[in-house]
């Protein structure tokens, strides 16, 4: 019976020290601290790969007409066709970001990439391929990612960033959480043994202020959601977000799993400590870990001064985005392609029965808008953009050449 025993006690032993082998190959919480697989605590610096699984009207200029990626699409859909923008679409993709770019991250010195994808590309099939390829030329550069679900099932902003429709129907919706819960636990399942997956960001900005009542069900999707992950994947950190864009953490009790991270997003406030300090009490208080998860869209002297007042006050970042059209507020910048005018003052025209018949006068000429999409698929490689040196300076980072 002794001999029975002292097997159980060191299969037991056996068991445990496995886990904990297999827990240290991952990045994971510590108290209030981001701790890498050695244990040494980690400062998070990073950049977001916006634009690419998520596009947004803005980063093309198209200052009036389309903003979300639904309405981008039903004009590349008008200019040329549905079955051309189709294949537009999946080159773009193949593109935008390719191992070069990831590259180019690394050698500027960041040390990780948030990943914003749309829902319904996991649900279609589309993201997968395009996720595991670049997490692989991440694992080769040395790179954390973070998989920040931008555009959840239903909606939860309502906003044009999370391509919905216009109201946040995920907090109303029994079935739309079911979609979302799904699509975690599938990427979970996918990536529950890679360690270069730092975490899942699990809503990006959810519950604009407008909407501010439906704080309280905030917390209670985000356990559903990390139930779910759980059941696949015990050591990946969640990543929660307060709510009204990633501003408010008065939605959050004490933290519900033991590898969370509660994530914040700053756009023009002042650089200046009081802008934050609500978050780092949130960090005293529970002893959890915070981050940093979006900021920018400024002058590069803002962008040094707020970068470096969240490292004097040890708080990791990721800031946005690592490539747009035609700006310095970002690592690099690509040009505007030919006849880009023609589209952007077409996208602008009012749409709608009456106006139909005006604004198909006005359409570009077809050969117009077939090269301008094509001279975009060429000008958004790596080896056709612009750096912008003063911008990596800001962030504290090189300017490395594009190789």
């Amino acid at each position: 019976m002794m001999r029975i025993f002292l097997r159980i006690a060191i299969l037991a032993g056996l068991v445990s020290a496995s886990l904990a082998a297999a827990a240290n190959r991952f990045l994971h919480t510590d108290g209030k601290y981001i701790v890498a697989p050695d244990g040494k605590k980690l400062l998070l610096r990073g950049i977001n790969l916006g634009n690419w699984l998520v596009p947004e009207g803005y980063m093309f200029h198209f200052d009036k007409g389309p903003a979300s990626y639904r309405e981008i699409s039903a004009l590349f859909n008008d200019l040329i066709g549905p079955a051309d923008a189709a294949r537009f679409w999946k080159q773009y993709r193949d593109a935008y970001i390719t191992e070069r770019d990831i590259r180019f991250i690394h050698d500027a010195g960041f040390n990780c990439v948030r990943i914003p994808f749309h829902s319904k590309l996991i649900d279609d099939g589309t993201a997968f391929p395009l996720l595991d390829r670049v997490i692989a030329w991440c694992r080769q550069s040395h790179l954390w990612v973070i998989l920040d679900m931008h555009c959840a099932p239903g909606g939860q902003t309502g906003a044009n960033i999370d391509d919905s429709w216009g109201y946040p129907w995920l907090f109303e919706s029994e079935e739309q959480q079911q979609l979302a819960v799904g699509f975690w636990r599938a990427i979970a399942q996918r990536y529950a043994d890679e360690p270069t997956v730092l975490g899942y960001d699990l809503l990006n900005e959810p519950i604009p202020p407008p909407v501010a009542q439906l704080n309280p069900r905030l917390e209670p999707v985000y356990r559903k959601i990390t139930e779910a992950i759980r059941q696949v994947d015990p050591n990946h950190a969640i990543i929660l977000g307060g709510a009204q864009w990633d501003s408010n953490f008065a939605v959050f009790g004490p933290p519900f799993d033991s590898n969370a991270i509660y994530t914040f997003h700053k756009y023009w406030t002042a650089p200046t400590k009081d802008v934050i300090q609500p978050y780092l009490d949130f960090r005293e208080r529970y002893q959890a870990p915070i981050w940093m998860g979006e900021s920018g869209e400024n002058q590069d002297s803002w962008i040094a001064q707020f970068r470096t007042m969240l490292e004097k006050n040890d708080v990791g970042w990721a800031f946005w985005p690592y490539k747009k059209m035609d700006a310095t507020s970002s690592p690099v910048s690509f040009a505007r392609p030919m006849h880009w005018d023609e589209i952007v003052s077409y996208a602008a025209l009012p749409g709608g029965m009456g106006a139909a018949e005006e604004k198909m006068k006005k359409r570009p000429p077809m050969e117009h808008s077939r090269a301008a999409l094509a001279d975009l698929l060429e000008k958004i490689k790596l080896e056709k953009c612009r750096v912008n040196e003063g911008y990596l300076k800001a962030l504290e980072m090189r300017a490395p050449p594009v190789q």
